[in-house]
């Protein structure tokens, strides 16, 4: 067994192959940018080598610089993670010449399965059914807009090199083929140093699913089962699944065999997962093989009790694998919610800046016998660079079953703690609760779908919405006692506690009457229903943990006038607890609204104005291009909403912009 590996990338995965490597007692070296000099992996391994700037091809992905860490601490072996280096058969090749042992498969099967293109070609001379779709090289936007025509819109065009949603688009007419080849052109060389495109034909109504192969240098090769991925935003996975709530075991048997078949043909070995998309009667198409550990890879870990990455050294030492196939049972269910560093409120756009808050959901064993796991590569006080994916962490839970997983999802994610940068939490919350997510009736168009409009938050139904009020009531009689215990009052004045309140929020008002022992308190509503509240909770704590009639709820609590706010399962409320005379006069105040900005285009986000496409004076179109932002490593284009006349441009390509700073302004 190797006795020191070095880890070619940062962040969460980096951190998740030390954890193993140091189960195994292998030493561990790290390697990171000036951007990643305080990072959590770099904390966590052993040794650590700087290799250069914060842009990853500056660093991350320059193959030179990671040989010369390699040389300067003697590692015998290397782990890719995802993304970056882990899919180049090109540094594979170079570590097998310097004698140091890649932990992934080999070089010959990196290029005939990482590349896209190329491995859609073995799958149809295999026998298997692929999306229609153009596998050679395409030269510009114009070839791009006419193969585009000939197979038919909408289409997906995809970078030949690319992986986790990046270099790719969907055009539904010849405009969005023509930009979006350019766009995904930039974000691939960008990305991957590799610019080459290709073009498949966009399956609508498609399920995604993966089958989690791993192989030995001994011929042997197996199926982990499947992950369901389907709830996507823009290609990017948001949260996945194991097993698939879709497949019947005979699909799910076929999937794996095939998926094996695939492996054994190009001499696959390592961990690896073969990628279908699947329609509603259960049809499975090929779409890629990804020669790497994916990013979801713990959901399978859950259910089957394999650790992947120390299956992947195992191999890359020359182990047999310990198992057979009829070895690797289903057990229980798993989820995954990835936490991303992107607001849902301004359409999921890239958020940057310091982690002033960051408290995790307690990982093990629950009370109710389920488990939750959480894969992460920062910390309170870190900051959450613009040069890299916005990962924050993976949020995993297990239960016996989907339901159960479900439960134990919610939960952790109203306990998870993040402030200082806008995040996914409210989103990620809010999908656990939708009905057609809990009913397993899911597609890669679920978010697109069910949010056209964006995210704007949830709602929360009315009962609920009630289990919050009784426990706003609850909290507020804690308040108000520690407020009656201040020093410095006057003499002869006690300030009385009262019993009868009115709950306000989303838009209702709720009149209650609490009753108060040592264990908790009942709170009744004016229709005579009530509720038993008991907490330890007290005031200026974030996290208030309390069971609402034996139920757990939690509740991430702020300070507002006369109440508080309160954030869960994607809902941000102002839950104002009033006396009924201040209850009364409150309905008399104006309500404040929001600045007009309806004549500026304001940037979204934390980013580097890439292109400029109008001229001041310049009359656009509702829809017409007028910016371009670059920001981790995704280019976005900014349009116009309506009709009108340019009078002003305020920024220039090159500038670096903070969110709501004005680009230009119309008249």
């Amino acid at each position: 067994m190797f006795k020191k590996i070095l880890i070619a990338n940062r962040g969460e995965i980096a951190c998740r192959v030390i954890k193993t490597a140091r189960k195994m007692g292998i030493k561990t070296v790290a390697v990171y940018s000036d951007a990643d000099r305080n990072a959590l992996h770099v904390k966590m391994a052993d040794e650590a080598v700087h290799i250069g700037p914060p842009p990853a091809n500056q660093s991350y992905i320059v193959i030179d610089k990671i040989l010369d860490a390699i040389r300067q601490t003697g590692a015998e072996a290397v782990h890719p993670g995802y993304g970056f280096l882990s899919e180049r058969m090109d540094f594979a090749a170079a570590l097998e010449d310097m004698g140091v042992v890649f932990i992934g498969p080999p070089s010959p099967a990196i290029e005939a399965m990482g590349d896209k293109i190329t491995s859609k070609k073995l799958a149809q001379q295999a026998g298997v059914s692929t999306v229609p779709g153009y596998m050679g090289l395409i030269a510009d936007a114009d070839e791009a807009v006419k193969i585009s025509d000939q197979i038919g819109y909408p289409v997906m065009i995809k970078a030949s090199a690319g992986g986790g949603g990046k270099g790719m688009r969907i055009a539904w007419n010849a405009a969005e083929a023509r930009e979006g080849f350019e766009s995904s052109k930039n974000e691939a060389a960008a990305s991957f140093g590799d610019d080459r495109i290709f073009i498949e034909k966009f399956v609508t109504q498609p399920r995604h699913i993966e089958i989690q192969v791993l192989a030995d240098k001994h011929g042997n090769c197996v199926y982990l089962h499947e992950r369901e991925c389907s709830i996507q935003r823009r290609n990017q996975k948001v949260i996945e699944e194991a097993p698939s709530p879709f497949l019947d075991e005979a699909t799910r048997k076929a999937m794996g065999e095939q998926a094996c078949a695939l492996a054994k043909a190009v001499g696959y070995t390592s961990a690896g997962t073969v990628e279908f998309i699947v329609d509603g009667s259960r049809n499975f198409y090929f779409l890629e093989m990804n020669t790497r550990l994916q990013v979801e890879h713990p959901v399978t870990e859950l259910i089957t009790g394999v650790d992947l990455v120390e299956q992947m050294i195992r191999v890359a030492a020359g182990e047999p694998l310990p198992f057979k196939q009829e070895d690797l049972k289903i057990n229980g269910w798993a989820m995954e919610s990835r936490l991303y560093a992107e607001d849902p409120y301004r359409n999921f756009l890239p958020s940057i800046g310091r982690l002033t808050r960051y408290r995790p959901p307690v990982e093990g064993k629950t009370d109710r016998g389920g488990i939750v796991r959480n894969d992460t590569g920062v910390y309170e006080g870190g900051e959450i660079s613009m040069y890299y994916d916005p990962m924050i962490a993976k949020l995993c839970t297990w239960g016996a079953t989907r339901g159960e997983a479900i439960e134990e999802m919610r939960l952790a994610l109203d306990t998870f703690e993040v402030e200082g940068i806008g995040h996914n939490l409210p989103f990620v919350g809010a999908v656990m609760d939708h009905p057609r997510f809990v009913s397993g009736n899911i597609t890669t168009a679920f978010i697109a779908e069910e949010y056209p409009e964006g995210f704007q938050g949830a709602t929360l139904d009315g009962v609920t919405l009630r289990k919050v009020a009784a426990a706003a009531a609850a909290m507020n009689r804690v308040a108000e006692i520690r407020r009656t215990r201040i020093t410095g009052t006057m003499d002869n004045h006690q300030r009385r506690v009262g019993d009868v309140w009115v709950v306000s929020l989303a838009g209702q008002d709720f009149a209650v009457q609490i009753a108060a022992d040592r264990d908790g308190s009942t709170v009744t509503f004016a229709e005579g229903d009530s509720h038993r509240v008991t907490s330890d909770w007290t005031p200026g704590q974030s996290l208030a943990r309390l069971t609402v009639d034996g139920q757990p709820l939690v509740l991430k609590v702020g300070k507002v006038p006369m109440g508080f706010r309160i954030r869960l399962r994607g809902a941000d409320l102002k839950v104002h607890v009033r006396s009924p005379r201040a209850a009364e006069l409150a309905k008399l105040m104006p309500e404040k609204l929001p600045p007009d900005t309806s004549k500026y285009l304001l940037c979204p986000m934390p980013g580097l104005i890439v292109k400029i496409s109008v001229e001041e004076g310049q009359e656009v179109q509702e829809g017409q291009a007028l910016a371009t932002v670059e920001a981790m490593k995704m280019e976005n284009i900014l349009k116009a909403e309506r009709k009108g006349v340019v009078r002003k441009i305020s920024a220039a390509p090159g500038a670096s912009l903070k969110v709501d700073d004005v680009i230009m302004e119309f008249e």
